[in-house]
């Protein structure tokens, strides 16, 4: 979906202040409550904005452990019945099939890392699953995040500049 330089306004606005409201926003922004509210409705008819509900935090929760998990699937029944034993596991925050060595990567998180074990455990009970590897996040440098690439989706594409090819020239 292409954005404009308002659309990412909108969206740096409410990601900002989610309950601003479309009349404070409006206002904020210079431009009508009508505009706001139509910009938001295709943002989100668009899958732009995906969500309005509260982001929560992990380990505010009693989970402060986050590990990464490489799963190896048997390649006879696929990845979905994979997919659906971990969608069944509430420490499973998220599932990619991925390239590369492994075919799942899981976000997983536990309370302790005994409490880790167990998650682990669960995760490889399914029959599917031939190995796994895992490793333990110590610090999150960087959090998830994707304001960035509004602004970026919202700028003119600009085009790479030209590398000049710098030959050496060994006859001179």
């Amino acid at each position: 979906m292409k954005i404009d330089a308002l659309d990412a306004q909108v969206v740096a606005l409410f990601a900002g202040e989610p309950r601003i409201g479309v009349l404070e926003a409006s206002r904020r922004l210079g431009v009508a409550r009508g505009t706001v509210q139509a910009r938001l409705d295709r943002l989100e008819r668009g899958g732009v904005i995906r969500a309005w509900g509260p982001v929560l935090d992990p380990e505010a929760l009693g989970y402060p452990v986050t590990a990464f998990v490489t799963l190896e699937i048997r390649q006879r029944g696929g990845h979905d019945p994979v997919s659906d034993h971990l969608a069944l596991i509430p420490e499973v925050l998220e599932a990619h099939t991925v390239t590369g060595p492994g075919d799942l990567w899981c976000r997983v998180v536990a309370r302790s890392n005994a409490d880790l074990q167990r998650v682990l455990d669960l995760v490889v009970a399914h029959p599917g699953i031939e190995r796994s590897a895992t490793m333990i996040s110590l610090a999150r440098q960087i959090e998830h995040r994707v304001l960035p690439l509004v602004k970026v989706a919202a700028s003119p594409v600009v085009p790479a500049p030209k590398q000049k090819h710098l030959a050496a020239n060994h006859d001179e």
